[in-house]
């Protein structure tokens, strides 16, 4: 089999879907250097940033392979001329600078050839497999041609927090279950316990003391708030285009305000996280006290959280909604909220078209 000395892979991976991804193996194998362009425009609704970082991560373990991106809104038309000039600049660019020229032009596409052309570098054709085209009509459908890194950035994320006996894990979980009861690759929906909890219960334990007389320090935060990412990341990971998380890091920055005080930190590095599409905060109104034996505080303390998180997700400019009323009242609310959200989130921004494409997805082989 021919060997090159620098493969050149073009496409919007818009997504990245499971056939870019046995392409780029299949391709990189015959090459001592390979690059993979992500070419994007203005009307793609997934930033070309987060594309490339998705296929970074997924060839991570592949050294020859380089990953670059850039933005590209001249008109789509193999027919022109001027066209090609203007979009082959734009390629030429996105390669690292200093690389060897490109001697292999590897795309699934009839166009391929005449790309290649451009380069002076030999076309070679890669079988079609399947196409983005589809997972965006069907992203829930196609969910699991997607690899890990691109399931955990389209997953659309909804987080559930509110103060102490305010039912977030009922909601967290019952909401999860709604969606599971889908079917299909909905199935897979999975919620996020509190993680918190089960290091209260252990602190116990080691410290030989009920919660009520535990001592809290900065630590203990550091502990809690890393592993509940690292649990979240993992359900992202392994879960449907839904994650429901009970509490998350940056709720945890309020919990150690809550115990910690003039102690507690700001701008804590694990407060960073990837993007939410909403936080469900439960209200404290109307929600009896239930003292399960690893709860402190009273209605005061209650309040007072529920106006930290109104405040706090405000600040941060997070999309937030108070759950008031009963549990079905609640429930139903965070439903139709959700239900909202997929409806918009699942839906992609139509790529750029024009002669020669109309039939193809554009630089997609």
């Amino acid at each position: 089999m021919m060997q090159f000395d620098h493969g050149l892979f073009i496409g919007k991976f818009y997504p990245p879907r499971s056939g870019h991804h046995n392409a780029i193996r299949t391709a990189a194998a015959r090459c001592r250097r390979f690059s993979v362009v992500v070419m994007a425009a203005a009307p793609e609704t997934i930033d070309f940033g987060e594309r490339v970082k998705w296929l970074r991560a997924e060839h991570a373990d592949t050294p020859n392979v380089t990953v670059t991106g850039i933005r590209c809104d001249a008109p789509m038309d193999i027919t022109d001329e001027q066209v090609w000039a203007a979009q082959v600049a734009v390629m030429r660019a996105a390669i690292t600078p200093g690389a060897p020229p490109v001697d292999a032009v590897f795309c699934g596409d009839d166009y391929g050839d005449e790309l290649a052309r451009w380069f002076g570098a030999t076309a070679v054709r890669l079988d079609r497999d399947g196409a983005s085209t589809a997972v965006r009509r069907d992203l829930a459908g196609r969910w699991h041609e997607l690899a890990p890194a691109t399931r955990v950035g389209l997953t659309t994320r909804v987080v559930v927090v509110g103060a102490e006996s305010t039912g977030t894990t009922t909601i967290a979980t019952l909401l999860a279950e709604h969606y599971a009861r889908r079917g299909g690759n909905w199935a897979d929906t999975k919620w996020v316990p509190e993680y918190g909890r089960e290091h209260t219960e252990r602190k116990c334990r080691q410290d030989g003391c009920p919660v009520g007389e535990l001592i809290w320090d900065q630590e203990d935060f550091d502990t809690v708030a890393t592993e509940q990412t690292r649990r979240e990341e993992w359900a992202a990971q392994n879960g449907s285009p839904l994650l429901v998380c009970d509490t998350d890091a940056f709720a945890t920055t309020l919990w150690e305000r809550r115990y910690l005080g003039d102690a507690a930190r700001t701008g804590q590095a694990w407060a960073v996280l990837p993007p939410r599409a909403l936080y469900l905060i439960t209200d404290h109104v109307g929600v009896p006290w239930h003292d399960d034996g690893m709860r402190e505080g009273d209605l005061s303390v209650r309040a007072a959280m529920t106006a930290w998180f109104i405040e706090a997700l405000t600040a941060a400019d997070q999309s937030w909604v108070l759950l008031t009323g009963s549990l079905d009242q609640r429930l139903q609310v965070a439903i139709r909220t959700v239900d909202q959200l997929l409806t918009t989130r699942m839906r992609f921004g139509e790529p750029l078209h024009g002669p020669g494409f109309e039939a193809a997805d554009g630089y997609e082989s």
